[in-house]
């Protein structure tokens, strides 16, 4: 009998059927093994310490970023310049001790007391950070008669009443310096020195003819000179009498040879700088006696020591008030020098009458003529202001002795004046010596201050404006001349 073929095939059906279930359902287990490991993975988290590296993604499409934008540095301004150290320097005119001055000092014992003369100036000359004046005598000592003209000798005390009214340094350099010749020029300025003040004008042989002051911080060239009668480079004449031999002893020039003065003031300028000096001033005798306006050959010597560079320059000798000016420099552009040509008396016995080529009383009057240096904090220092305050000499007996004072004329206090030991009709003479000065004085010293004052306000916007122009500073070197090195040596002997 013959198998049946339906039956068969049913057989495979049924083993392939089975076959495909299971790999159907084998399939789906491996599947879920392989999300659920992929969730298990998911949910692990690395610890410190742990070895795991996340994937890293790699941007395929580049981002939108805001533009950059740079953050300056947040660091302070650069400091502005500033005024560091100021110094006032202040000068007056002729201490001319004509006899009839100097014998109201003496006193009952023999002695002398000539501080009544200073009395009312005290205040104004010692609150001064540095105090100048003439010294129109000598102190030639026993050995010369004590007297006035022609012949100029003083007793010693003055020096004590000129030392504690505070002058810090007496000029030695005039017409009658060498009226006690050889000896009394040294002597004078063994005087002078031992009361601890400086001389400046004269010297013994050898030494600097000039001096560098220090004044709070500031150091200050100056030097003196005078003119002269005549000089043969060995003997020279201050006053036209007997000629004095040691010519090392004095600085002068004649009105003939004013290259003198020039040629010496060269070397003069380099030692100053040598010896640091910043700022510098000449005082100088000159001009014509009596005359109230300078002459032409003073306004040419003034114009060629602002072109050798002098800041400032004072003069006297004319024992009038003459005026002020501000010269510029015809070499070097923006150099400025202040200039009164002369400071009258600050004492004398020229009364009103008395010199019959003197002008009214402008014998009687006198200015103490003030400058002011600023020091800033890069080391320049500039001539930052002038000033003049009028004196009066009242030659008074209000208490029954008589007396000679240099009487300050404060404008602004002159309701003060009638203090200062004068009666009414002292006080209005003094009223009247205030007018005369500030007529010759007084536009001359306005031109000055405005001068000055729009100099400050262009240097203070100057200094202002400087951090944010650093090549300023480039420019400056290229164009200013290298100064020499400050030393430290004195340049004038002790006092003794």
């Amino acid at each position: 009998m013959s198998q049946n073929p339906k039956h068969g095939n049913t057989a495979l059906i049924v083993v392939l059927t089975l076959l495909i279930v299971l790999m159907i359902a084998a399939t789906a287990f491996l599947v879920y093994l392989s999300i659920d490991l992929v969730n298990k993975e998911a949910d692990v988290t690395p610890t410190q310490g742990s070895s795991m590296q996340l994937p890293q993604t790699t941007e395929t499409q580049p981002q939108q970023t805001e533009p950059e934008t740079t953050v300056p540095p947040t660091t302070e301004a650069p400091e502005v310049e500033q005024v560091v150290a100021t110094a006032t320097i202040g000068a007056m005119g002729d201490l001319l001790m004509h006899k009839p001055v100097f014998d109201t000092a003496r006193q009952s014992d023999g002695s002398y007391d000539f501080s009544s003369i200073f009395r009312y100036i005290k205040d104004a000359v010692s609150g001064l950070d540095y105090a100048i004046a003439n010294l129109e005598t000598t102190f030639g000592g026993d050995s010369y008669t004590y007297q006035g003209n022609p012949a100029f000798n003083c007793p010693d005390p003055l020096i004590d009443a000129v030392k504690d009214a505070g002058y810090d340094m007496l000029l030695t350099a005039n017409n009658h310096a060498g009226d006690t010749m050889n000896d009394g020029i040294s002597r004078t300025l063994e005087i002078v020195r031992g009361a601890g003040l400086t001389a400046l004008g004269s010297q013994n042989s050898g030494e600097k003819r000039y001096a560098v002051v220090d004044v709070n911080g500031i150091k200050i060239g100056m030097v003196c000179y005078t003119w002269a009668y005549s000089g043969n480079g060995s003997t020279f004449s201050l006053n036209g009498l007997t000629p004095v031999k040691d010519e090392g002893q004095m600085n002068y020039f004649t009105k003939n040879n004013p290259d003198k003065l020039y040629n010496e003031l060269g070397p003069i300028l380099e030692g100053m700088k040598a010896d640091g000096a910043e700022a510098t001033m000449i005082l100088l005798h000159w001009g014509e006696e009596y005359q109230l306006t300078e002459n032409a050959a003073q306004q040419k010597m003034a114009q060629k020591l602002c072109d050798m560079g002098f800041d400032v320059i004072v003069g006297g000798h004319p024992h009038v008030v003459q005026p002020m000016a501000v010269l510029e420099s015809t070499e070097n552009p923006g150099h400025k020098a202040y200039c009164i040509y002369s400071l009258g008396n600050a004492v004398s016995n020229q009364r009103n009458g008395y010199v019959s080529l003197c002008p009214g009383a402008h014998g009687e009057d006198g200015v103490l003529f003030t400058v002011t240096f600023e020091k800033y904090s890069d080391g320049k220092v500039y001539v930052a202001g002038v000033d003049a305050l009028p004196t009066w000499v009242n030659m008074q007996s209000n208490t029954g002795v008589k007396e000679y004072n240099i009487v300050p004329l404060d404008k602004e206090a002159e309701d003060t004046w009638s203090e200062l030991g004068m009666t009414a009709d002292q006080v209005k003479l003094a009223g009247q010596s205030y007018e005369r000065t500030m007529k010759i004085i007084g536009d001359g010293l306005k031109v000055c201050q405005e001068d000055l004052a729009q100099a400050k306000a262009d240097r203070e916007q100057y200094y202002l404006d400087l951090p944010n122009h650093p090549e300023w500073l480039e420019t400056e070197a290229e164009t200013v001349p290298e100064t020499v090195a400050e030393t430290e040596e004195t340049t004038l002997p002790e006092a003794a």
